[in-house]
């Protein structure tokens, strides 16, 4: 079999990988027959209008509203779809989820209650609690964003903030029956964290959000520290509230590798999965996978297949300077500064969603050569990497991968390939 070209074959792993978690081919199994009676559809998060489309492909036209990112709607038939940002919440939003509440107050035993749920959920559903103002919601988002935590850290924060969060949107349709369905962008696919829960019952404390936020240097607004000195409004639990609720998570990262792994074998390569639960820095998660991919080429032999090093997960990354970047962008330029022009070893690193932190960008792609091109043209590599400003970078060089909104989201894609010397 003819050995990948490198650029391409990378590209196809991680078009696969998305493809796997594409709501159309995943959703309708998990769904049961159209209830009788009042069916009420409501979701937020970058998928949730391409999970509504996929609800009424098999069910018809269907009563509801959920909440997309910019840029990711789609035509649904009778599901409302209203657009607003991610990751720092805007008006539109706040008051989609104002409607959203309304529309499920009232509820009876005898109604349905479908919740779709994706990542960016967190971002897009903002019903901040009393005392707080969008404003302050929004001030404490980007904070977290630029702090480095982990996204598990980032909700809980999030849950004790918010109306609708850990299981308060649940609650609000209590007693309806309720069915959840997630796609989840969060290592370890615990329906707790994706989207902060909004169906899943929440055991953490105010006090444990407040040591979240010291713990990493957090600037916390004077009304977000008052918040979280007053009562929690999340749902513990086997609250009574939950008791009809039902929860499965129908895309993961784990699925999108496996049907990576499986490509990159049909053509002719050996696969090593690291991982689909992945979390750290990004310049350090690239720096260690560095020196695995040198020693796996030190230790191939002559003639062998090509080796393959997938994984996922969620990295992040800790902002110092004004740039443009994004964690699967800062990875591929820290791994590319760490491989330091080792022959034979192509990169790949791309948010599954089409956007690697604020950029409307999937990620990029490393070559060999790629630090070479960019101080022939004048570029700092190291330099980019310490200002965040990896999206620049990559642009300049023509190595960006841009697909657009991808209508799914099971986090980061990570793909090396590893052939001769």
């Amino acid at each position: 079999m003819s050995r990948p070209a490198p650029r391409a074959f990378l590209r196809s792993l991680f078009d696969r990988a998305v493809a796997a978690a594409d709501p159309m081919r995943s959703l309708a199994a998990h769904l049961p027959p159209r209830p009788v009676g009042r069916v009420v559809v409501v979701g937020a998060g970058k998928a949730s209008a391409r999970m509504a489309e996929a609800v009424e492909a098999a069910w018809g036209p269907c009563n509801g509203l959920v909440i997309t990112r910019y840029g990711h709607g789609r035509p649904l038939q009778g599901i409302e779809v209203v657009e607003a940002a991610h990751p720092v919440p805007d008006a539109a939003g706040e008051a989609a989820t104002a409607r959203m509440l309304s529309l499920l107050d009232g509820c009876g035993e005898d109604d349905f209650v479908l919740v779709l749920i994706s990542g960016g959920a967190s971002s897009l559903l903002v019903a901040p609690v009393l005392g707080l103002r969008l404003s302050d919601k929004q001030a404490i988002n980007a904070a977290l964003l630029a702090s480095g935590a982990p996204i598990s850290a980032m909700n809980t924060v999030r849950k004790h903030l918010s109306r609708v969060k850990g299981g308060q949107l649940a609650a609000a349709a209590h007693p309806a029956r309720l069915l959840a369905l997630l796609i989840s962008d969060v290592p370890g696919d615990d329906p707790a964290v994706i989207g902060s829960g909004p169906t899943i019952g929440e055991g953490s404390t105010p006090a444990e959000a407040r040591a979240i936020l010291d713990h990493w240097g957090v600037a916390v607004p004077d009304p977000v520290r008052a918040a979280l000195a007053r009562p929690t409004g999340v749902v513990p639990p086997g609250d009574p509230r939950l008791d009809r609720t039902e929860t499965r998570v129908i895309a993961a990262p784990a699925q999108s590798l496996a049907a990576a792994a499986a490509l990159a074998r049909e053509r002719g390569c050996e696969v090593h999965v690291l991982g689909d639960a992945i979390e750290g820095e990004a310049s350090k998660v690239a720096q260690a996978m560095a020196t695995q991919a040198l020693a796996l080429q030190r230790d191939r032999a002559s003639g062998a297949l090509p080796i393959v090093l997938l994984s996922g997960g969620e990295l992040t990354v800790t902002r110092r300077g004004d740039g443009i970047g994004g964690p699967n962008a800062e990875f591929a330029l820290a791994l590319a500064l760490a491989l330091d022009g080792a022959p034979g070893i192509h990169a790949l690193a791309c948010d599954t969603d089409g956007v690697d932190g604020a950029a409307e960008i999937a990620g990029s792609i490393i070559v060999p050569d790629t630090l070479a091109r960019a101080r022939a043209q004048g570029l700092d590599p190291a330099g980019a990497l310490a200002a965040n400003d990896a999206h620049t970078f990559f642009g300049r060089l023509g190595d960006q991968v841009v697909t657009g909104p991808t209508l799914t989201n099971v986090n980061d894609f990570r793909a090396i390939l590893i052939t001769g010397t």
